[in-house]
């Protein structure tokens, strides 16, 4: 079947258009059918090519589905969707947008064998959450690296070299001509919990401040 140049080829049906393709012994190997509901194509591999024949941009078979446009975009309100897992070299948002990774109601987990790497080239890194924030390392070590390291919000403990520990900062009331603490000691309790203490000639940390035994 075949029409005049630049004429257009017009198959019309009051029910379904079938197109029906068969090998030597009469067997069905191939269907497109054009529904008032739906297109459906039965076949072993069904392919997409671009205008110039070209290059696949859609093909699908029984064991996968290849999209090879340069660009995927997606324009529902809820995203895409995927049951199961996803495989990709490359996460990016588009120019001027940010990049969102989340799990509403459970965990996030990020896992490769030869390291997970966070980078912001131009910008803060933040990191927060609403209860504990872990960093481990199994065989190797954390190591920070920066100009000005700080640690917020601490407790001070004061140091008395009659008492055998040392209490919060708040428990005590220096007079007022006593100088102005400037120089703090960083200690660890042995529970890992740190904590600032007046600097002095020797260590004012004590394994017996209050601060430790109440964490």
């Amino acid at each position: 079947i075949h029409v005049s140049q630049d004429s257009p080829l017009v198959l019309q049906s009051d029910r379904n258009v079938t197109v029906n393709a068969r090998n030597h012994m009469g067997q069905l190997t191939g269907q497109l059918t054009v529904g008032a509901d739906a297109v459906e194509a039965q076949c072993k591999r069904f392919e997409v090519r671009a205008s110039d024949g070209g290059k696949v941009l859609f093909s699908a078979d029984e064991d996968e589905i290849v999209i090879g446009a340069d660009r995927l975009k997606v324009t529902g309100t809820e995203g895409a969707v995927f049951g199961h897992s996803v495989e990709t070299p490359h996460i990016r948002a588009e120019p001027s947008q940010d990049l969102k990774l989340e799990s509403p109601t459970r965990s996030l987990v990020m896992e490769a064998p030869r390291g997970v790497q966070v980078n912001a080239a131009a910008g803060d890194l933040k990191a927060t959450c609403r209860k504990e924030l872990h960093l481990q390392s199994t065989e190797g070590e954390i190591f920070l690296n920066a100009d000005t390291i700080r640690l917020g919000n601490l407790p001070v403990g004061s140091f008395s070299s009659s008492s055998s520990s040392s209490s919060f900062s708040s428990s005590s009331s220096p007079s007022s001509s006593a100088p102005r603490q400037t120089i703090y000691e960083l200690c660890a309790c042995p529970n890992g919990k740190l904590y600032l203490s007046p600097a002095g000639a020797g260590s004012t940390c004590q394994s017996s401040s209050n601060i430790c035994l109440w964490s």
